[in-house]
């Protein structure tokens, strides 16, 4: 059965409990947790303060400091999101501040930045327009647009079968709903 809530064509507090409707029970949906709950909660919160405090700042702010601002957000989402408990998210969240005990680099992140080395550099490199402009500046030339146009399907393959090579070495990952 759809019930429609009235989008945001209604008043501004016909909006707010649209917005923490919609997100509350998409908090529910993931699961009978109260961590989804609060992951859901946090959500409606931070879209009702951009929406009615923020938008015009945000949209002022320079775009690498929204692109921080995002990153951020949904990194501690996911721990929210990903945790047993509240009791455990807050402690994986505060461990991330040199709470806890830890320290900001640790015999972990080291073995993780070896590890993912190449890939964080791939992924620094690719959130950046340099490659895009690269080749925008080689295509300028017609002999190297021809090649560059020749070779673009074979490299999207190749990255395909690199994506598809790590997800299906790291498969191993119990379905989500299960905990519901």
């Amino acid at each position: 059965m759809y019930i429609p809530l009235g989008g945001n064509r209604v008043g501004k507090l016909k909006l707010l409990r649209n917005i923490l409707v919609v997100w509350l029970l998409t908090g529910l949906w993931h699961g009978a947790n109260w961590t989804f709950i609060l992951w859901g909660l946090i959500f409606a919160i931070l879209l009702i303060i951009e929406k009615f405090f923020l938008l015009k700042r945000l949209e002022k702010t320079p775009k690498i400091l929204n692109h921080i601002y995002v990153l951020f957000i949904v990194m501690i989402s996911f721990i929210i999101f990903n945790s047993e408990s509240i009791k455990q998210a807050k402690y994986q969240i505060l461990g991330l501040f040199g709470a806890n005990g830890e320290t900001f680099i640790n015999q972990y992140t080291l073995y993780y930045l070896k590890s993912y080395a190449v890939i964080l550099a791939i992924a620094i490199v690719g959130a950046t327009p340099f490659s895009k402009n690269v080749i925008e500046k080689l295509k300028e030339n017609n002999k190297i647009k021809m090649l560059i146009n020749l070779l673009e399907p074979i490299v999207i393959v190749i990255l395909l079968l690199i994506v598809t090579a790590y997800l299906v070495d790291n498969s191993y990952n119990p379905f989500l709903y299960f905990r519901f």
